[in-house]
């Protein structure tokens, strides 16, 4: 038994049309169709510029690393700066508030200074006591507070939750780049014969 097609009449000779290709067109079409009307999300997006110096990311990461014989977790301190790229880091045993002081205080020793700009968190407890609603205002710990106006760093932090997620892209990125560039084990064999040859 056939499924049957509904009975059509195509003007233009557009009989080769089939209802699959129709429909595809619609599903591709019906968002385009909303923002036209006024009625959709529009995506859209800001080129980011910085200045020499100016902004900075900072973050820590998990990384796993073999201490006395023992597979141990341990933090990566990382500080970017937005411009260059160039990156500081350092590992530490916890990403408690003296391993984020540390981090910053030989980052900014080996950069030379500190950034003009603002520089760019997370909500880590190390630096923030309360998230006011889903703004960036922040109640800061006060250790932080006069780190932070000590040297004359200027913090900006990422919206909390999903929203904010693509606010420090780069040292995120970093985090990563790290990890894989030097913290990757070489594979430990037995012999040179290759592990998959099974001769």
């Amino acid at each position: 038994m056939k499924a049957q097609r509904p009975a059509c009449t195509w003007e233009h000779g557009a009989d080769e049309i089939s209802y699959q290709m129709v429909r595809d067109y619609v599903a591709s079409r019906r968002e385009e169709i909303r923002v036209e009307a006024g009625r959709g999300v529009v995506e859209a997006f800001v080129p980011q510029t910085h200045r020499p110096g100016g902004e900075a990311e900072v973050d820590f990461g998990d990384v796993t690393v073999r201490l006395a014989g023992e597979l141990v977790t341990c933090y990566l301190f990382a500080f970017r700066l937005s411009y260059s790229g160039k990156a500081v880091h350092r590992v530490f045993a916890s990403a408690g508030q003296e391993a984020f002081f540390e981090g910053h205080v030989h980052a900014l020793n080996v950069l030379g200074g500190v950034p003009t700009g603002k520089v760019g968190y997370d909500n880590l407890k190390a630096a923030v006591a309360q998230v006011l609603g889903f703004s960036r205002q922040r109640v800061e710990t006060e250790r932080w507070t006069a780190f932070r106006s000590h040297y004359g760093l200027e913090s900006l932090y990422c919206q909390p939750g999903i929203r904010g997620a693509h606010e420090k892209g780069g040292v995120e990125g970093q985090i990563g780049w790290f990890r894989r560039n030097h913290l990757t084990c070489s594979p430990f064999l037995r012999s040179a014969r290759s592990p998959s040859s099974t001769r």
